[in-house]
């Protein structure tokens, strides 16, 4: 039995990904608007989707999710001499793709000339080929047990409990797979480490000593989980329209999406899942919230889409996003934000977005390349970001200058000129980042980096005393 030809499944098997979903969300990326066409081609079958999605949309079959054991397995039989057989419902395009990368198939069968190459029609066509029992079947999915009926065995790949029983009733089974997927993929898929960034909603409070009134606490903490539900969907969409990027680089291709961790499908359906949960909660605060949180999707799903990959324009939209959390904070507990405290969240998030993409870009030198997949920029930019990011980290203490120099200090503090102690704890937190990733030691989001850093938690605790013995107990109710 082990001689018959192996037919092999794309889709869930020889990948531990869907190229129909891949394509769409790539198509989804590239040309928005083509969506609108996607119910008008489906009408007409299956095989034209992927027809025409394959016409507009490309795939790098080399950086794809491969299921390594299952492709070790396939090699060792390849060497043993068995014909292998790739019989995917994926695009032809698609299919060759990753036919000509694996250098393993002796013939590929994919949807064709109308021919949506899935279930009962791949079942037909392998036993016209190959006859009855005259074949083995890799698949993974319901759709392949109309194949395994026609099968001399199946191999069974990352196959469903349900799946798996009524195949094994179907045939003899020569080979299981089973990739561990693990429940905490989910909760990396939605980043919530990145929640911390989150924390900066209590800024306005902070700002303006209304630490102590429980009602605006709740209220900031209601804008917080708010927030961070948003961004979760926000990191799931952008994950699932990133993915060739993503796969590209030497750490994010760890992603649950760019990996197979997890399914398109699944974080297709969590993210509207997770704005109305922040949409609910935004209903319990001031409708100012609720425009601001809007306006940071918005802007979020515009970087996503078109501005990412916008020299300049994306750091800038990076620094916009982090000071939106801030506006929402005030928004949420009716507080008018500051001049001083905008201005130098501008400036301070400008030089925070340039350490991320000098950090990425950083990388890319370190792996030989000459520019970042999915970003407007090149090794060659790197001392000018530095550069750039490191002269608005410096303006945003001198903003923090002026503000200690100011007739507002009065007004928050008994002893404003304590203050000033400030400045050289800031000036040596700024130079230190942008040391530690000139180095490339800097391998996170800043903000999180500095939420996790020793050194950058000393600094802020240093400051927070600062800010108290200058505050000399003043609060406002």
């Amino acid at each position: 039995m082990s001689q018959l030809p192996l037919c092999v499944d794309c889709d869930g098997t020889l990948i531990r990904t869907d190229l129909l979903h891949e394509s769409m969300f790539r198509l989804f990326k590239e040309s928005p608007f083509s969506l609108l066409s996607v119910p008008f081609w489906w009408m007409r079958g299956k095989a034209y989707l992927k027809q025409k999605i394959a016409e507009r949309v490309s795939i790098d079959a080399a950086t794809l999710p491969y299921h390594e054991e299952f492709l070790a397995y396939l090699q060792q039989q390849k060497s043993a001499g068995r014909q292998l057989v790739l019989a995917t419902a994926s695009a032809r395009p698609y299919a060759e793709a990753i036919a000509q990368h694996v250098q393993l198939f002796d013939a590929v069968h994919a949807t064709e000339n109308g021919a949506n190459l899935s279930s009962q029609r791949k079942a037909e066509r392998l036993v016209q080929l190959y006859g009855e029992r005259g074949f083995v079947y890799a698949g993974n999915a319901k759709p392949d047990l109309q194949v395994w009926k026609c099968a001399a065995s199946a191999i069974l790949v990352d196959t469903p409990s349900s799946v798996r029983q009524e195949a094994r009733e179907l045939c003899s089974i020569e080979q299981e797979f089973d990739s561990h997927r693990p429940w905490s993929a989910y909760l990396k898929a939605m980043r919530l480490h990145q929640w911390l960034k989150n924390v900066l909603v209590m800024v306005p409070l902070l700002a303006a000593h209304r630490f102590t009134d429980i009602d605006s606490l709740a209220q900031a903490g209601l804008a917080f989980l708010a927030y961070g539900l948003c961004a979760s969907s926000v990191y799931l969409l952008n994950d699932l329209l990133d993915l060739p990027a993503d796969r590209a680089h030497l750490r994010k291709r760890k992603r649950p999406f760019a990996s197979g961790d997890l399914p398109l499908l699944q974080g297709a359906m969590l993210i509207p899942l997770l704005l109305l949960g922040a949409v609910g909660i935004a209903t319990l605060l001031p409708i100012k919230f609720a425009l601001v949180l809007g306006a940071y999707y918005l802007t979020t799903l515009a970087y996503s889409l078109w501005l990412k990959n916008r020299v300049m324009v994306d750091v800038i939209l990076l620094a916009a996003l982090y000071t939106f959390r801030i506006i929402a904070g005030a928004a949420a507990t009716g507080i008018e934000p500051s001049f001083w405290l905008l201005a130098f969240s501008m400036f301070v998030f400008l030089s925070l977005a340039m350490v991320k993409r000098y950090a990425e870009l950083h990388a890319v030198l370190q792996q030989h390349k000459t520019t970042a997949a999915g970003r407007g920029y090149h090794v060659d930019d790197l001392p000018l970001l530095a550069n750039m990011g490191s002269a608005s980290g410096y303006l945003s203490i001198l903003v923090m200058a002026l503000f200690v120099n100011s007739e507002d200090v009065h007004k928050l503090y008994a002893q404003p000129t304590l203050l000033w102690l400030v400045l050289p704890l800031l000036l040596f937190w700024i130079s230190r980042i942008w040391m530690k990733t000139h180095r490339g030691e800097m391998h996170d989001d800043p903000v999180v980096f500095a939420a996790r850093d020793r050194t950058s938690l000393i600094v802020a605790g240093l400051c927070a005393l600062v800010f108290g013995a200058a505050s000399g107990g003043r609060l406002l109710p």
